[in-house]
């Protein structure tokens, strides 16, 4: 690696888009906060890239910095984009039961090495601290989620959309919507919130998906929860306890917490699809999910039809068009009592009784034509 030298961002600015048809859906106006554009593909790419900034702008030997994060999802994509971006190695742990689709990725991704062992995350984590972080001198760990340097970059979404919003000619938003795993997003938010003069009153709404809950059952017991496990498909929401400073803020701003199921959650994924052209994850979904058959006025009744509401699109890469095929196939009987405004695309292209509506007519060609198991 390289001397260091004034770096890029590990993040870009990402748009800000006003939907007709998730407008229609909702019954009020929908602005969608597309961070599935971030160079690694979610919001993580702020947070996780604002960290790795800090510690190579405040470590006294920076060229000698070695990154290792034991996440083989978002949070593990995040760190090794932004440590290519920014001239550095990382290393990344994950369990035995990764999906070699997401080790493909983070090897596509620049990782310096992706190492598998434990098998849950505990220890995998255990495994990096212990034979890879203690004998590096250089090491620099990267955690997902809980860590101030985190939820600062994360922060710089809210900044971003009140600048893009006063382009617009508005004054902020009325409402944002956002997805909680371990709450690294909702303290960046709401920290970013604190420091916009619109910020007080915006509504803001926390979305999990049952099975995922951990920040639900945290703001009604009062105190942190750990879950005995996570059962929903939505994996990336899967921290078994959110971060004591999400529990805080949460409850001092008074947030609305809400907990979707997994079929709610599948349907925002095919539906953003269907309206939009986005792919998103399970974790992603359900942050559209709202936006239909009433969900978001039952949540927050406040909404006018002039309401501005930003949908945080966190993104994700656990997603292919299989994913969304299987979704539409397994859940498409949740559309049973779906909008009927015709104006809205996924409205049309709902599934019937189950089908699935996908067509496997060119599936054949996967057998034939891909064999890189590195893609």
């Amino acid at each position: 690696m390289g001397s260091l030298t004034p770096s890029p961002k590990p993040w870009i600015e990402t748009p800000l888009i006003e939907s007709s048809a998730l407008s229609k859906a909702a019954g009020c106006r929908i602005f969608l906060k597309l961070e599935n554009l971030q160079p690694s593909g979610s919001f993580k790419s702020r947070g996780i890239g604002a960290l790795l900034l800090h510690s190579l702008l405040t470590r006294p030997s920076p060229q000698q910095v070695h990154f290792y994060c034991s996440s083989g999802g978002n949070a593990g994509l995040a760190c090794v984009t932004a440590a290519k971006t920014l001239d550095r190695f990382a290393t990344i742990v994950v369990p035995f039961s990764t999906k070699p689709l997401m080790i493909a990725k983070l090897k596509n991704a620049g990782a310096y090495e992706v190492v598998q062992a434990g098998d849950n995350w505990k220890e995998a984590d255990t495994y990096l601290r212990e034979e890879l972080l203690n004998k590096d001198e250089g090491g620099v760990y990267v955690p997902p989620f809980d860590d101030p340097e985190i939820w600062e970059g994360h922060s710089t979404l809210v900044k971003e959309v009140s600048a893009q919003l006063k382009d617009k000619g508005e004054d902020g938003a009325d409402a944002m919507v956002c997805s909680v795993g371990g709450g690294g997003l909702l303290c960046g938010v709401l920290l970013g919130l604190e420091r916009e003069s619109w910020g007080k009153s915006c509504a803001v709404l926390a979305l999990e998906t049952k099975g995922a809950d951990s920040l639900n059952k945290a703001l009604t017991s009062g105190q942190l929860v750990t879950l005995p496990g996570i059962t929903s498909i939505a994996t990336s929401l899967g921290a078994t306890c959110v971060a004591q400073k999400a529990l805080e803020l949460a409850q001092n701003r008074g947030v609305t917490s809400s907990v979707l199921s997994d079929a709610e959650a599948a349907m925002g994924c095919w539906r953003l699809a269907d309206d939009e052209r986005i792919i998103v994850e399970a974790a992603c979904g359900l942050n559209v999910a709202v936006c239909y058959d009433g969900r978001l006025k039952k949540l927050l009744p406040e909404l006018t039809p002039q309401s501005k509401v930003v949908i945080v699109v966190c993104g994700g890469s656990n997603v292919t068009l299989q994913t969304l095929m299987t979704y539409r196939k397994e859940y498409g009987w949740i559309e049973g009592t779906t909008t009927d405004d015709q104006e809205v695309p996924s409205t049309l292209s709902a599934p019937t009784n189950g089908a699935d509506g996908f067509s496997n007519q060119w599936g054949w060609m996967d057998g034939d034509e891909w064999h890189d198991q590195d893609e």
